[in-house]
């Protein structure tokens, strides 16, 4: 199996970035453990993230045929990004969305997801673990 691994703005900034809200692991940290943690299921992971909304559209068009599923952490793009929610319409792509935090424990505008009601499952507010889970659901699917 094939999944590819899609983090969106500021995902970048992992480790640094708000630690008390998102953790102290890099992104490049979680990367490594989720390659490792695919293995473990005879899955072969990639791993891409972008800040530009244009950038993240491509990457799941040019997956199309290409991957078995994507788990997806969109960033703040959940809850503005008609463009993605098109982009896994358009290639029926089966994905996973994944948030950090739990995000209907913050500010309301982020209690709204374009994605979430076409996605295969959601996952919130569980950390990093929440991206294994996701690995675990498509590998036992």
């Amino acid at each position: 199996m094939n999944l590819l691994l899609i983090n969106g703005p500021n995902l970048n900034m992992l480790g640094t970035r708000e630690p008390k809200v998102y953790g102290s692991e890099t992104l490049k940290d979680v990367e490594s453990m989720l390659i490792a943690h695919a293995m473990q299921h005879e899955i072969v992971l990639k791993c891409e993230q972008s800040n530009a909304e244009h950038e993240l559209v491509t990457i799941v068009q040019q997956s199309m045929g290409k991957v078995d599923g994507i788990i997806i952490n969109p960033g703040a793009y959940t809850h503005t990004s008609i463009a993605l929610r098109d982009a896994f319409l358009a290639t029926q792509i089966p994905f996973i969305e994944v948030h950090l935090s739990n995000v209907y424990q913050r500010e309301t505008f982020r209690h709204t997801s374009y994605l979430s009601d076409i996605a295969k499952g959601v996952i919130v507010g569980l950390g990093t673990n929440g991206y294994k889970l996701a690995v675990d659901a498509f590998a036992n699917s």
